[in-house]
Parts: C-alpha cells; structure tokens; sequence
C-alpha cells in the first residue's frame, strides 16, 4: 500500500522541493497550493521522474478557513492514508515597524502561518490519532526564537508554530504520531519576494553570501520523517554558515 504524504504550499520553493524529495523516498503525493497550473507542472514533472508513486492535486488558500474546510471535507477519505503532514505554506508581508504596519498584512501572517496551519492539521490529525501512526512537520523558522525590528508580526506567528509543535507533541503523546519542527535561517526561495514584492530588493536580501536552498531543508524533511518509528527528532535549527544569528550575516564584498 502507498505510503502518503501531505504538503501544503508545495508550488514552489520548500514544498516543491520537500515533494521532490519524499517522492525520493517512496512516498506518493498529495500537494496543494493556490496556484493550480504550478502545481500542475509539479505533478508532471514528479511523474516523469519517478513514475512509480501516485499524485493528487488540491487547489485551495490555506488562509481561507472555508477553503479549507471544504478541502478536508471533500478528501476525506483520502486523508485517511496520509503518513506525513508538511505544514510549509506561510509567508510574510512588510518590514516596517508596528507604528506604521499595514494591519491587513498582519492578517494575512496570522491567518496564513497559524491558522491555516492548525486548520489542516487537525483535519489529518484526526485521522493519524485513530490509527495511530503519522508524522507531522511544521516548517518554523528561526523567527520563532529570535525577534528582529520590522518583524514583530512574523515572529510571533512563528513563535506560535513553535509553541503548536510543542502542544501537539503533548497532545498526541501515546498515539505514536511524531511531531518535528523545522527551523530554517536565510533560504532563496520566492520567501523575501513576497514580502517585499519586488524582486531588485528580494536579490539583496542574499547578496553577498551564500544562503541555504529548498532543496537543503527538504532533505532535512526527508530525513526527519525517515527515522525510526521509537525516534522523533523535536526541533532543528539550520542556518547557512554565512549567517551566525538573526541579523548577523558574512556578506563577501
């Protein structure tokens, strides 16, 4: 029987790459996102490579709750095989500070990095606490331990991904489902284009020094979810070697 797993976000950047990577493993795929021609163009190229595992596509914004309810109630039964949940879509909006932030950019963090994740977790976890087996993967940040101005917001609702791993692994203690949280520092991905939305701004963020790829933390992924079902890794921490801390950054002149 195939062994299933869940990817949000997956059109481009960490998803695409965790898709990419867990196909690697065997496992077949359920990957969604807002834009359906990406994810498209994903489904084909990953059964193209790997032509022996099976794909669905599922079109919805995480951010929006009737989106996804309607998502979990339409693959219901389909969410019964998921082994692993990669919670990967968030995004943020904005570096100015909170005295002149555009509030509706805060709804937009806050509706994306939490509640669509806990919205679609328990979807699945309902499904892995019956049969107790699962393994859920939230994509943090380090945002979700070190605070920076301009990101007040952000941080917060990555702290409050931290703190959901943590309830979750607690919460779901004897079901045997595994709950990781994953880190990341400075990665290249459409991320800083996003919330700056402008692509001359978004290459600066990284000139000068070598940040981490997708494909980096999508390994990480892999193998987190590769472990042995007694050894659950909790929580890892994963700079680029040019970037020591939050905003402390080796940018070669």
């Amino acid at each position: 029987m195939a062994k299933w797993a869940l990817i949000t976000g997956a059109s481009s950047g960490i998803g695409w790459a965790t898709a990419e990577a867990l196909a690697e493993y065997g496992f077949s795929l359920f990957i969604t996102g807002r834009r359906f021609e990406r994810l498209q163009n994903l489904e084909n190229h990953l059964r193209t490579k790997f032509p022996r595992i099976e794909t669905k596509i599922a079109t919805f914004d995480i951010s929006d709750k009737d989106e996804v309810k309607q998502f979990l109630k339409a693959h219901y039964a389909d969410l019964a095989h998921v082994e692993v949940l990669v919670n990967n879509a968030g995004l943020a909006r904005g570096i100015e500070k909170m005295q002149d932030a555009n509030v509706d950019d805060w709804d937009v963090m806050i509706d994306t990095n939490i509640k669509g994740l806990l919205h679609v977790s328990r979807g699945v976890l309902e499904h892995m606490s019956k049969k107790k087996s699962g393994h859920v993967v939230n994509i943090g940040s380090v945002a979700g331990r070190w605070t920076y101005p301009g990101g007040g917001v952000y941080c917060a609702t990555k702290f409050a991904v931290r703190a959901l791993s943590e309830g979750m692994r607690m919460d779901l203690l004897g079901t045997n489902v595994r709950v990781t949280n994953i880190e990341p520092g400075m990665v290249n991905t459409e991320f800083s284009l996003v919330r700056l939305g402008d692509q001359s701004k978004a290459d600066k963020v990284y000139e000068g020094m070598t940040p981490l790829e997708a494909k980096d933390i999508a390994e990480t992924v892999a193998w987190c979810v590769s472990r042995p079902a007694h050894v659950n890794i909790q929580e890892l921490v994963i700079y680029p070697t040019d970037q020591a801390h939050v905003g402390i950054v080796n940018r070669r002149t």
